[in-house]
Formats: C-alpha cells, structure tokens, sequence
C-alpha cells in the first residue's frame, strides 16, 4: 500500500468524510486513516437535521456559514446520488420548534429574534404560530403545545444512508480509506509523517485534522488548538408506523422508514456514553405531550452518544502556522454542515488555504484577553 499522498485526513467521520472527499476533487492523492468504530464517533448519533433555526446567537458568521450549508444542500444530496446511487432521502420542507408553555415560546421567539438581529447577518425567514396554527399544520400535534416557530428552510435526512453515501463517494472519488489506523504522533520537517499505533507511517504534504474529540490531542502536535469537550446526547428510536410527521421537530421527526427519533439533551457526562434513564423518561414525555400518538408506539433502540463542543459551542477551523499544510476542523453540526465542508472547505483546505468566511472560527477567538 502507498505510504505517500498529498493529503492525509485524520477522522473518518462526517466531517472528515465531507472533507476528503471534497479534496479528492482537486486532483489530490487523499487518504483517510480513521480510528474506527472504537472511537467516541459523534457521527453515530446524529438526529440527521438540517437546520438552521436558532444557529448563531452571539456569532453571526456562524448563522450565515449555517445559511450557507443549508443553501447548498440539495446539489450536495443530488451529487451523492449521482456518485453513489444512494438517495440520502433529503427533504427540505420547513422545520419547527415546538413549545409546550408561554415562556418556552417567549422564549423561542427571542433566540429567533435575537439571531437574525446580529449586526452583519443574512437573516433566515421565520414565522411565530399559536397552537391552533400549529395543530393545522401537524395535525397531529396536542393540546399542549400552546405555539411554536416554523423556518422554511429546515429539513432532515437519512442519516444511516447519509454516512453510507459519504463513505461510498470517498471510493468513488479515489479516495484511500483505511480503518483500525490510530495517529499516534505527528512530525514535521518540509512534509508530514504520521505513526500509526501498531507500527507503520504514512506521510503526507497536507494534513486535516477532523478526528473529533481526538482532535485535542492531536492539534497541538502541529502548533494548533482545539479545545473541544464531550457532551452527551440520547437518543430514543420507535418502531416503524404509517407517516403522521412529514416536517421535523427539533427534538422529535419521523424517517422516511416510518420510524420516530427523539433526542434532546445535552449532559456534561466526560466520556462517558451510559443511558441516562431519567432524561431518556423526560424525553419521552415530552414527545408525547406534543404529539399523543407517539405514546402508544414500542420503543426499538435507545442510545447515548458524545458530541464534539469546543468552550463556546462554534465550529473550530485553522491552518497552523508553525506547521504549514496543516488543518484543523471539528464541530457539533456535522449534517447541517457536510455541504458546506465539501463545497467549500475543502476545496480551499486543497489548495493551502481556508475559505475568509472561515477566519471567524480560529480557535485564536478563544484564547483573547477580555477586559472591563
């Protein structure tokens, strides 16, 4: 096997996926050295949103990086199709926030507020509905959801055949996958050379580090940070049953198999990837106060998962300067973000460069002195 390439992405994960795929388009040798599935992959426990709703509060480049990936979206889905024969089953109908109070939906409607009333933002159309409204539109939404927000631009995807088509296009594209290899070291003269655990080296003019919550350890090998922390989410998966929710809920959507998600939490638990069954009970009661049905269904698989967050919650993208060549990407929106990864980082990140839109999310922002 070839020890040599002009590109070694670190992470095979959605967003390393995205990116070295994206890459491989430039005409690039690219290979991928994923940890695998022992890994803590947030890529595994994804609610398969593509959302823009509520993204941005206190960083406006980061709800018009959002606006962008949405945009590009449905090309990215049909371009996979094309290369994979694998329909990631996108739709991208709207989405809404639902709230089952007067303060919950006071206080949607402030995060909407607030979001697209950020100086420099391209705002993202909203409308705010009472339940009667609500209850028109999902007819089977309850009695207790008193209102909500609806965006025309949200949506949601198969996120099983998503992480198939990505990893299939990554063959298409030429790209050298190759799992069970862990980056152990990273040095650095005029080019790189990975230690892979086990024994063996790869090298390398570029490197992109997308390994996720390894990515703390491995970015200060080539002089860049990436302060990034596990939160864990949980996630509930019903059996299958006729359609009743054709447009999303943040926390509650039903596949195009037929089968419904709900997922909302967010614990500061370490590593740690234990069910919590109380916040699993909270979950669930919720979902079913918003829609009644929901109770009568068997629960198939339930799960916990860690998502990748650095100290402010915003994506994390540099080039090292002590190590040119060298990248870092790593964020919690790994759905919402695959398109914009692959259109537009990556091409970028191919020809020694980050995209200007991306100077806003060096993790340089989080090392600044703040004073009175």
């Amino acid at each position: 096997m070839s020890t040599h390439f002009d590109f070694v992405v670190i992470g095979g994960g959605l967003v390393g996926a995205a990116l070295a795929r994206g890459i491989a388009r430039e005409n690039l040798r690219v290979c991928v050295l994923d940890e695998g599935d022992v890994a803590y992959r947030a890529s595994r426990g994804n609610f398969a949103l593509v959302w823009q709703q509520s993204k941005g509060i206190n960083m406006p480049a980061y709800a018009n990086w959002t606006r962008r990936s949405v945009e590009l979206w449905p090309a990215y889905a049909e371009q996979l199709q094309n290369e994979t024969n694998i329909d990631v089953a996108l739709q991208q109908d709207g989405g809404f926030h639902l709230a089952l109070s007067d303060a919950e939906l006071e206080r949607l409607v402030s995060i909407a507020e607030r979001v697209n009333g950020q100086t420099g933002v391209n705002p993202y159309p909203y409308s705010v509905l009472n339940g009667d409204e609500i209850r028109r539109r999902l007819p089977g939404a309850g009695p207790d959801v008193v209102g909500g927000t609806y965006s025309p631009l949200d949506g949601h995807l198969n996120c099983l055949r998503l992480y198939r088509a990505m990893h299939r296009a990554l063959i298409a594209a030429g790209v050298d996958y190759r799992p069970g290899n862990r980056v152990v070291r990273i040095d650095y003269t005029d080019s790189f050379s990975l230690s892979i655990e086990g024994g063996g080296q790869i090298k390398a003019r570029h490197i992109a580090l997308a390994a996720g919550l390894d990515n703390a350890r491995l970015a200060p090998m080539v002089g860049l940070s990436a302060p990034v922390r596990p939160q864990r989410g949980n996630i509930i998966v019903t059996e299958k049953v006729a359609p009743f929710l054709k447009i999303p809920v943040q926390t509650v959507r039903q596949t195009d198999e037929g089968s419904v998600m709900i997922g909302d939490s967010q614990e500061e638990s370490g590593l740690s990837e234990d069910i919590n069954n109380g916040i699993m009970g909270v979950m669930a009661r919720r979902a079913v106060r918003m829609f009644p049905a929901i109770a009568d269904l068997n629960i198939v698989r339930m799960w916990a998962c860690l998502r990748v967050l650095s100290p402010d919650g915003f994506p994390i993208y540099d080039h090292s300067v002590t190590h040119p060549g060298a990248f870092v990407a790593t964020c919690h929106s790994g759905v919402t973000l695959a398109a914009v990864h692959a259109a537009v980082l990556a091409p970028h990140m191919a020809h020694g460069r980050l995209p200007p839109e991306a100077k806003s999310f060096s993790a340089r922002r989080l090392h600044v002195s703040k004073t009175d």
